[in-house]
């Protein structure tokens, strides 16, 4: 009796979790701290919490309150969680939403890939580039690059390669190229393919010396597709 009791206490407290989440969060540019905050909210929603507070999802994570909001604010920013709003009454009702997440996990795999997929990738390569997660400030750089300078994402994945194969990877050296590239009008890989291919023409013929860096390996990423 006692082992039929602890059975279906176990198949009331079970959550279905689709299968294609696990399968293709990385697909998707999602880390493992993403998911399971993901699976947070999910949990929460199903316990009829549809808009848990930060001090809610850090009792159940190791992360601080401040680390998952910098977290929330990516994926909001790659386009799979959302905050729906609406009037009731004089109260405004908000939750979450994971519906974007779940349409882009059963989208046709034959759909080219969006801008918010390529936004999400840019992230992602910046921290495997980094070697680490990316600070509130170092997001909003790139946002900034994104939002306010119009770049395309795959000319700041050129601008980041360009900086990591000259050995300058930091912020304000990626921030000086766009910066160049901005006033030559470059706006595309191609035209950043050009921009870059003279630059180092013209710094070869001043200085009149061979680079020592074997220009093979750093012209790379000018036959990339980026």
């Amino acid at each position: 009796m006692q082992n039929l009791y602890m059975y279906d206490r176990i198949i009331q407290d079970q959550i279905n979790i689709p299968e294609q989440l696990l399968s293709k969060y990385l697909d998707l540019g999602l880390n493992e701290t993403e998911l399971v905050i993901i699976l947070h909210i999910y949990r929460f929603h199903l316990r009829g919490n549809d808009l848990p507070s930060l001090e809610e999802l850090s009792q159940f994570m190791t992360l601080e309150e401040q680390d998952i909001a910098r977290c929330l604010s990516q994926l909001k920013k790659k386009g799979y969680l959302d905050i729906i709003r609406q009037n009731q009454g004089n109260l405004i009702d908000e939750r979450y939403t994971l519906e974007p997440l779940f349409k882009a996990i059963y989208a046709n795999n034959d759909k080219k890939i969006g801008e918010e997929d390529h936004i999400a990738n840019l992230f992602i390569l910046f921290e495997q580039e980094f070697g680490r997660i990316l600070s509130p400030i170092e997001i909003e750089t790139i946002n900034q690059w994104l939002d306010e300078d119009g770049f395309q994402p795959a000319v700041i994945k050129a601008a980041l390669r360009e900086a990591v194969l000259m050995g300058k990877l930091n912020f304000r050296y990626i921030d000086r190229i766009l910066n160049e590239w901005k006033k030559k009008g470059v706006q595309t890989v191609q035209d950043a393919r050009k921009a870059s291919k003279a630059f180092h023409t013209n710094s070869k013929e001043k200085t009149g010396k061979k680079h020592s860096r074997d220009t093979s390996v750093y012209y790379n990423w000018l036959e990339d597709d980026a």
